[in-house]
């Protein structure tokens, strides 16, 4: 899905974020977002967009069928017996 807009800023630098946009991004009044700015653009995300993108980075070290959950609180387990 793409987005765009084009908004203008206001005074003290202030943007509004389309409604269409936030709802797409998943922004509720009185939540969080990060700001990028890097290569002369500006990117705007949430932890939740950013949470995802690093399980999706992650998904592929780990084999099909394997709850990575469990795998961790098994090793832990183990490391536990021997404290």
């Amino acid at each position: 899905m793409e987005l765009q807009a084009r908004v203008s800023v206001g005074e003290k630098g202030r943007i509004v974020i389309p409604a269409e946009i936030r709802e797409a991004m998943g922004i509720a009044p009185g939540d969080s977002i990060d700001l990028k700015f890097q290569d002369h653009e500006l990117r705007i995300s949430t932890r939740r967009a950013r949470i995802r993108r690093a399980q999706e980075r992650a998904r592929k070290y780990i084999p099909k069928g394997v709850l990575l959950s469990e795998e961790l609180s098994a090793d832990r387990r183990e490391a536990a017996k021997h404290e």
